[in-house]
């Protein structure tokens, strides 16, 4: 009788787990498990897919991955447990998810969802001898890397595992060596110089300015400043930015430049602060750099409150001469227009833009559509008062405030219309729009005002957001999905990222990709659970998968918070105009078959 061949070959594996699991679970078992797929997707997938290697399964806690080369498998573990220290600083100690790897070189039997061998074992009984935040490698190992990648493996002699007929020299890299590893050290040899910043070459943040004045009313002022220069630096020529959304999240804290540098992904930080008194402004304003922690410029302008916008001009023109970059246009700023404007007109719409920028509610959005209402007043010509105004009128409805919809729509259209008509160049402008022609089911108009605001605009983390939600209205899942992750990217922090995640989570369940799905939805319900249609599709998502007890919750919550909205019939006659015939198709074989499962009503 002939026999069945197996295959084998030779490979590094890699295992890890999560130490205290089980601890960690009981404690806070949504909360864990959120995280822990949070650092999967974010950090440990792509470094795997970076260093060529291939997860052949996940175990809930932990999991088993093959390389073909053993130096890139210990550079993706020391890559990937450096930049887990980073992601655990401003976690409480009894929450922090840490890892445990150890990393073997062995044959192994191949089959097509596993493999099998005392390779594999050997690899996960050096996991168990690793500290959590530590990587553990068998001596086959450190006689591979030993004059590659000359990282402080200590020699813990001869071990005796389980289930291994002979002992195992083992070598540990503990987590306090780990620590100790410049991050991104993996694609460089230790204590020699990282040859080149994996961050994009012009990548900023431009942290809050501090308000130095003695009236903390004017907060405020000093962010209408930080809002103007991460505008206008989104302009020069291959710049990447951070969204002033994430950048407010360091607002009022004591944050080392390098440690920011490490957290965004920049090379540069720009930081600054403003003291008003009357008429008179002064602003500092230093770049630092985000590696090193070194100054490499500062300047201070001092300027009344008419100036204004040119000193920004100038700041912007210095920031980009000091980097060797070339501006898009010879002026970032529209200096000859804003010097016609009343300053307290200016003083309303940077509170305007301030108090809509915060997280959506309709008091807020009410007093913003105050200030830029008054703005108006003061000065008729003042092209950001039409575009601060005509965008909280798009938007009032969809945070529940505002019940003459069509009114306020047709007001909005109007005002950003004249706005476009006196200035065609405002990214914001064309943004504004795009929303509005969504609001009115005008979806193929609609793309084309979000892709404009984005070409004027690339780092306008709102403009990749509402492009994707667009793009998934009009049934195209795949290219949401990349604008949505480009959104994502550029303002990790954003008070609105919930958005963000229920937009991809119901892309990829319209993708059958049901699963990862359910993890983004969870994440937006995690991160807002003031948004009715976050629970009804997770619901949905819970049912496609038969967790019915889940998706029955999750459906009483979303009904909870809107209670017209109690069956399939309603759910689709509302807002229906605002979506194309192929999102409709989608949502039908996906979203409204889960929520039939979970429960609810066809009438």
């Amino acid at each position: 009788m002939a026999t069945e061949r197996v295959e084998r070959r030779l490979a590094a594996i890699l295992a890890a787990d999560v130490a205290g699991y089980s601890r960690l679970m009981n404690a806070d078992e949504e909360g864990t498990h959120v995280r822990l797929r949070a650092h999967l997707r974010q950090l440990v997938d792509p470094n795997i897919k970076e260093y060529g290697g291939r997860t052949v399964k996940n175990t809930g806690d932990g999991m088993l991955v093959e390389f073909s080369s053993v130096v890139d498998a210990v550079r993706c573990a020391a890559e990937t447990q450096r930049a887990m220290i980073d992601r655990n600083a401003d976690i409480p100690e009894d929450k922090r998810i840490s890892f445990r790897m150890g990393i073997n070189l062995g044959d192994v039997i191949v089959e097509p969802e596993d493999i099998f061998g005392d390779g594999v074992n050997i690899a996960a009984r050096l996991e168990a001898l690793a500290e959590p935040g530590g990587i553990c490698i068998s001596r086959v190992v450190r006689e591979q890397i030993c004059d590659k990648l000359p990282y402080p493996f200590a020699d813990m002699g001869e071990q005796s595992v389980k289930n291994i007929a002979r002992p195992v020299r083992a070598y540990a890299l503990s987590a306090a060596a780990v620590a100790s590893l410049p991050l991104g050290v993996a694609a460089a040899e230790v204590g020699k110089p990282v040859a080149s910043s994996t961050s994009p070459r012009l990548s900023i943040v431009v942290l809050p300015f501090a308000n130095m004045s003695n009236d903390p009313k004017q907060e405020y002022f000093a962010d209408g400043i930080t809002e103007d220069l991460t505008t206008d630096l989104s302009r020069i020529s291959g710049s990447f930015v951070i969204a002033r959304n994430t950048a407010f999240t360091y607002k009022g804290k004591s944050v080392d430049a390098r440690q920011i540098g490490r957290e965004l992904g920049v090379r540069y930080v720009l930081e600054g602060s403003v003291r008003r008194v009357g008429d008179q402004v002064r602003v500092n304003v230093q770049l630092v750099d985000g590696e090193s922690g070194a100054h490499l410029w500062a300047d201070r302008f001092d300027t009344d409150r008419a100036n204004l916008a040119q000193a920004q001009d100038e700041i912007t023109g210095r920031l980009a001469r000091t980097l060797n970059l070339e501006l898009v246009e010879a002026s970032v700023r529209r200096i000859e227009q804003e010097r016609a404007v009343d300053p307290d007109a200016r003083d309303l719409v940077m509170r305007g833009w301030a108090l809509y920028n915060r997280m959506a509610s309709a008091a807020t959005r009410e007093e913003a559509q105050r200030a830029f209402e008054r703005a108006l007043e003061i000065d008729p010509e003042s092209v950001d008062a039409r575009i601060g105004l005509g965008e909280v009128l798009a938007s009032a409805d969809a945070v529940g405030g505002g019940s003459s919809f069509d009114q306020n729509l047709t007001r909005a259209e109007q005002l950003v219309f004249e706005a476009l008509e006196r200035d065609p160049k405002r990214s914001r402008a064309h943004f504004a729009m795009g929303l509005i022609r969504r609001r009115q089911g005008r979806l193929p108009d609609s793309k084309i005002e979000l892709e404009a605001a984005i070409a004027l605009d690339p780092n306008q983390a709102s403009g990749h957001r509402h492009l994707g939600i667009t793009l998934m209205f009009l049934g195209q899942p795949e290219a949401a999905i990349r604008q949505l992750e480009k959104s994502t990217r550029l303002s990790p922090h954003d008070p609105f990222i919930a958005l963000n995640y229920h937009a991809l989570g119901t892309c990829h369940l319209f993708l059958g990709q049901v699963d990862e799905a359910i993890d983004l939805l969870r994440n937006a319900r995690a991160t807002s659970p003031r948004y009715y249609f976050v629970h009804l599709n997770l619901a949905a998502a819970l049912g496609l998968r038969g967790d019915l007890s889940e998706a029955r919750a999750a459906l009483a919550e979303g009904v909870k918070l809107r209670p017209e909205l109690n069956s399939l019939a309603r759910l689709r006659a509302f807002r229906r105009s605002s979506h194309s015939p192929e999102y409709l198709r989608l949502r039908e074989k996906t979203i409204e078959v889960g929520l039939r499962r979970a429960g609810f009503p066809d009438e």
